[in-house]
């Protein structure tokens, strides 16, 4: 009896033994898939906030976007005019050029006419935000004039215009034509 119990007790310690090794294994298996799952955790949190600054990129090229479209399509209605103004100008130049003929009474209704017709193109360009720049007597602005001559007038001070010798235009605050001029030294 005595060698059953040694073998009982062998045993007992030798299930103790594989049961404190199977502890051990289990205790290294645990944290390994506790590792595990934490590194997915920090993968997918790096993963959310990658999308969410993409997302916040996406989100601000779009107001960007739409700022900028804004932006163009009220400077498309507030110049819409422009390419028409441009066509319309030399027109108004020849009509100038028509009308500083001499009037005598055989042409006295042909120039009525055509100061009617130049009346109506100005009025029309007005209503459009085209009109003429007012030059003689003011500073010259280089934005603004296209100096063409130097006048030495001693009565007058320097860089102030002299003459206009070819009418500008403004649509609204933008130069459709500058005006040239003669400015005095």
């Amino acid at each position: 009896m005595t060698q059953d119990y040694t073998s009982v007790e062998e045993e007992e310690k030798d299930t103790e033994a594989s049961d404190e090794v199977v502890e051990i294994i289990d205790a290294e298996e645990v944290p390994s898939e506790e590792n595990k799952l934490s590194d997915e955790m920090e993968a997918l949190q790096k993963e959310k906030d990658e999308m969410y600054n993409r997302y916040l990129r996406v989100q601000a090229e779009y107001d960007n976007y739409k700022r900028r479209t804004e932006k163009e399509k009220a400077s498309e209605r507030k110049y819409k005019s422009l390419d028409l103004a441009t066509d319309i100008i030399p027109v108004l130049d020849n009509f100038e050029r028509a009308l500083q003929v001499e009037v005598t009474e055989d042409n006295k209704g042909m120039v009525d006419g055509i100061t009617m017709v130049y009346n109506q193109l100005i009025e029309a360009l007005k209503t459009n935000g085209v009109e003429e720049m007012e030059v003689e007597g003011k500073l010259f602005d280089p934005t603004l004039h296209h100096a063409v001559i130097q006048a030495d007038e001693a009565d007058v001070e320097s860089d102030i215009i002299v003459e206009e010798l070819q009418k500008g235009y403004l649509l609204k605050d933008k130069v459709i034509r500058p005006a040239m001029v003669k400015v005095n030294k």
